[in-house]
């Protein structure tokens, strides 16, 4: 880990002890994937399938969750992980449906009465990680809510494993979520799929993390007139630990590896105000790494991640709302009071038992979160993203009477005159 005194760093070195590990939209990427959109909205679904073939070495598939592949599935999967699965699914749905958005009526003033209503949006597109590792946890993750919000079509892709099968994990989670079909179809091909309809309905939001393609074709896909929305800017997994003496060095070096662990991108960062307690995880983190089977992949996320020595708990906190991490850990004395001044974070830990973990797998809210600093102005996906509201509004004969000419006034002062005479109409009906 790099270390860094943040008391001794100038403007431009803090910036860059909080840059982020590499420049994840190079140019062969955008290349790449303006390639794949430029087919695919040129040739359609033979363009998806000539690049599935030649990136994924299989042709997309949709397949239906019938009752007979949803049992041959779960047959192959040891009870207590299915106990773990549904447990998780029921976890997340309790949350979702708690904090679905309820229609709201405000009467602004006599006779004028204001809807605040709901909408699901039509059609969603979730995208789940799945070439390395199946990433059935962001399946359900993503399609609970969606569910939730009533969205009429949700479209589910994910890439073939490496074998170019589908992971019966995937089939029993994505079943378990109420889902009819699963598509084996990844990378930015699925996401260009996605936003022409080529093979796959149509979305109008693209939901999920994925790689930097990935990430750069959901960018380049609501970039265009008319494109598909997007949940949130997800990239690689990004974890940042607060701590102090009080906290474990053994709990604290297990949480950094976890998210270390899914990509060499990822990045992680610790904060903390001793330097003995530094020197204790270091020495944690090289004992556990070597026994993980993702060893060579943490390694390279920890060649870039970061330890940051403060002198106090207002340090810290500035700290993390610089970072503006996706992922954001306090394990320290009196932590409900650091987490009540963080502004700026996807998701936040707090003490030490708050394993991140539990929040990626079964604590409820979704672990779909804005990476790359975009936690200062995006949250975490919820049953909100995949909805819209809309107002709906009514006035009776009276209140129409009285607040005419007000109206219309504010139409003149704004050189509006066919406005005024629309709002005079109704001074007198």
């Amino acid at each position: 880990m790099r270390r860094y005194e943040w008391s001794s760093l100038s403007d431009g070195e803090r910036k860059s002890a909080l840059a982020r590990p590499v420049e994840r939209r190079d140019d062969k990427v955008v290349s790449v994937v303006a390639r794949i959109f430029a087919d695919v909205e040129t040739e359609g679904e033979a363009a998806v399938q000539r690049w599935a073939l030649d990136i994924d070495k299989r042709a997309p598939e949709t397949v239906t969750l019938d009752a007979s592949m949803v049992a041959a599935a779960r047959s192959r999967i040891d009870a207590e992980d299915l106990d773990a699965l549904e447990i998780a699914i029921a976890n997340v749905r309790a949350y979702h449906e708690a904090t679905a958005p309820r229609e709201e009526t405000i009467e602004t003033s006599p006779g004028v009465l204001c809807v605040r209503t709901w909408r699901p949006i039509p059609s969603c597109g979730l995208y789940v990680p799945g070439g390395s590792a199946p990433l059935f946890s962001t399946l359900y993750m993503l399609a609970i809510p969606a569910r939730v919000a009533g969205a009429p079509i949700i479209t589910a892709v994910t890439p073939p494993s490496r074998d170019g099968t589908l992971n019966p994990i995937m089939i029993a989670a994505a079943a378990a979520c109420g889902l009819d079909t699963l598509t084996v179809l990844g990378g930015a091909q699925a996401v260009a799929a996605l936003t022409f309809g080529a093979g796959v309905p149509k979305a109008d939001k693209l939901f999920g993390p994925g790689n930097a393609y990935v990430t750069e074709a959901k960018r380049l896909a609501a970039a265009r007139p008319g494109g598909p929305q997007i949940d949130t800017p997800a990239g690689p997994s990004e974890l940042m630990v607060i701590a102090d003496d009080t906290a474990r060095a053994d709990v604290v070096a297990a949480d950094l590896l976890s998210q270390a662990e899914h990509d060499a991108d990822a990045q992680v960062v610790l904060v903390t105000a001793s330097n003995t307690f530094a020197n204790s995880v270091a020495t944690e983190l090289e004992r556990q790494v070597v026994t993980l089977p993702r060893a060579e992949i943490a390694r390279a996320s920890l060649a870039q991640a970061r330890l940051i020595l403060v002198r106090s708990k207002e340090e810290a906190i500035e700290i993390a709302n610089l970072y503006a991490a996706e992922h954001l850990i306090v394990n320290t004395d009196h932590a409900d009071c650091i987490a009540g001044a963080i502004t700026n974070a996807g998701a936040v830990f707090v003490g030490g038992f708050s394993a991140e973990s539990f929040g990626d797998y079964l604590s409820g809210p979704s672990h779909v979160l804005p990476t790359d600093g975009a936690a200062r102005a995006w949250g975490g996906v919820s049953v909100v993203s995949f909805m819209k509201s809309m107002s709906i509004q009514s006035l009776t004969a009276e209140a129409a009477a009285r607040l005419a000419p007000r109206a219309a006034r504010l139409a003149r002062l704004e050189g509006l005159e066919a406005h005024a005479r629309a709002a005079d109409l109704r001074a007198c009906p």
